[in-house]
This record gives C-alpha cells, sequence and structure tokens, in this order.
C-alpha cells in the first residue's frame, strides 16, 4: 500500500503531473506516491515523468478505467 494517494481522476494533462509533481515534494525519499488517473496519456507522461526525475516507477496497473501508478520518491 502507498504511503500517500493522489485522485487524479477527470484531469487531463498535464494537471496529473504537476499534482503528482507536487504530492511528491511532500513524502520523504524513499516513500510512496499512488496516483489514480483516467486520462489515457498519462501512462506516456508518467513514464517520462518518471525518467527525467529520477523516480521509481513501482508499478502501473489500469483498473476499470482507471490507470493507477505507484512511484516511489527518490529524492
Amino acid at each position: 500500500m502507498a504511503d500517500m494517494v493522489l485522485d487524479a481522476r477527470g484531469l487531463n494533462c498535464p494537471l496529473p503531473i504537476l499534482r503528482a509533481k507536487k504530492a511528491l515534494k511532500e513524502l520523504p525519499t524513499g516513500k510512496t506516491l499512488e496516483i489514480q488517473a483516467t486520462d489515457p496519456g498519462s501512462v506516456k507522461d508518467f513514464e517520462a515523468f518518471c525518467r527525467t526525475t529520477g523516480n521509481e516507477m513501482v508499478e502501473h496497473h489500469v483498473d476499470g478505467g482507471v490507470y493507477v501508478f505507484t512511484i516511489r520518491h527518490t529524492g
């Protein structure tokens, strides 16, 4: 289970990324953030976000039309 959950359902790019970035700043290094999004573009967006920021994509899956991402804050 993630240390923090961010509900970004109903938001379109770039809002899920911007909100995730803000939430990660509040998390200590090593803690995880779960993001729930409905924007299909969020898959590529969060993959690119993790590559560029160095945060770790622990997992991602789709659950009933909701894209769920778990990201570990690496500092």
